[in-house]
C-alpha cells in the first residue's frame, strides 16, 4: 500500500473522521471506496435513487439507522413535524 499526503481544510478533516467513525471504517478506507465508486460511475453512469447508489457503494447508512428511519426524519424536518 502507498501513502498519499493531501492538503485539506481542518473542517473537512474533522468531517471525514466523523463520517468514518459513524460508518465503522477508516478515513483511508472511505477515501478508497469513494475514488473507486467515482471511477466506476464514470465508466457506467447510474440513474436511479437510493437503491442504485447503495448497490454501487456510494451510500452507507449508519449501523443503528435504517433507510426508513432516515426517510421519516427527512420528511419530518421538511414539513416541520419535529
Amino acid at each position: 500500500m502507498t501513502k498519499l499526503t493531501l492538503s485539506v481544510d481542518e473542517e473537512v478533516v474533522a468531517q471525514a473522521k466523523r463520517l468514518a467513525k459513524e460508518n465503522g471504517r477508516s478515513v483511508s478506507a472511505m477515501f478508497t471506496q469513494y475514488v473507486r465508486a467515482m471511477a466506476q460511475r464514470r465508466s457506467r453512469p447510474v440513474r436511479g435513487g437510493y437503491i442504485a447508489r447503495q448497490a454501487l457503494g456510494l451510500l452507507h447508512l449508519p449501523k443503528d439507522r435504517s433507510y426508513r428511519d432516515l426517510l421519516v426524519d427527512a420528511l419530518k424536518e421538511r414539513y416541520g413535524l419535529r
